[in-house]
């Protein structure tokens, strides 16, 4: 593998970094994927960004971008196949907006209540479920979120959504998110995101890392 291929620090199950590798797929941009453990970071993703979250990228001249979407933007600025950032940037930036905030909010004090004193999950499932009904009118209407094709908006949040469904079983499969489960499904089916997350083993200093896409 080229020592000059950029470097991307990752963690599979992450909704962060899916939608990242995602974009960086999609785009077919060739990195050095780094799988790490987050409870064992590497010394070397740290020093990139001392932040310690995934996805982390290092450019072959060593800048570093640390955050999701910029990873996205980033990659999509190479090659956008699919005109993913052709769709409307104001209702995808509001859309993406109140799933990072409040959503994802939710959605940790109800997946994790253990983790957050005092966090009621029937109470935090409950809240989520305004942003929930808000994405199913909108996949009522459209296939996807802006439209009749998949966007930035989509990608950027259905790995939340799914994570959500995960944990919330039987919940999602009540009528009202008919739309958004038809939604979720397609995307948790497509050939996309399976091709992202392929298992692969953790990474540690010295080795030369999973070629990617592969």
């Amino acid at each position: 593998m080229s020592d000059t291929l950029p470097v991307l620090y990752s963690f599979r199950r992450c909704p962060y970094a899916m939608r990242a590798r995602m974009a960086v797929a999609v785009a077919g941009i060739a990195v050095n994927l780094r799988e790490v453990v987050l409870r064992d970071k590497p010394p070397s993703m740290l020093e990139a960004s001392a932040k310690g979250t995934v996805p982390v990228l290092v450019l072959d001249d060593g800048a570093v971008i640390d955050e999701s979407l910029d990873v996205m933007r980033w990659a999509l600025a190479v090659r956008d196949p699919e005109g993913w950032l052709g769709a409307d940037e104001t209702e995808a930036s509001a859309l993406i907006s109140e799933n990072d905030g409040s959503f994802k909010h939710h959605l940790d004090r109800f997946k994790y209540a253990t983790r957050y004193e005092g966090a009621d999950p029937l109470e935090h499932r409950m809240a989520a479920e305004s942003f929930l009904l808000k994405l199913n009118d909108r996949l009522s209407q459209n296939s996807h979120l802006l439209g009749e094709r998949r966007s930035f908006a989509d990608i950027a949040i259905f790995p939340f959504i799914r994570q959500f469904a995960n944990a919330a079983g039987d919940f999602m499969q009540d009528e009202r998110f008919a739309s958004l489960m038809r939604w979720l499904n397609d995307h948790v089916q497509s050939d996309l995101f399976l091709s992202v997350m392929k298992k692969y083993p953790q990474w540690h200093a010295g080795e030369a890392g999973q070629a990617f896409p592969d």
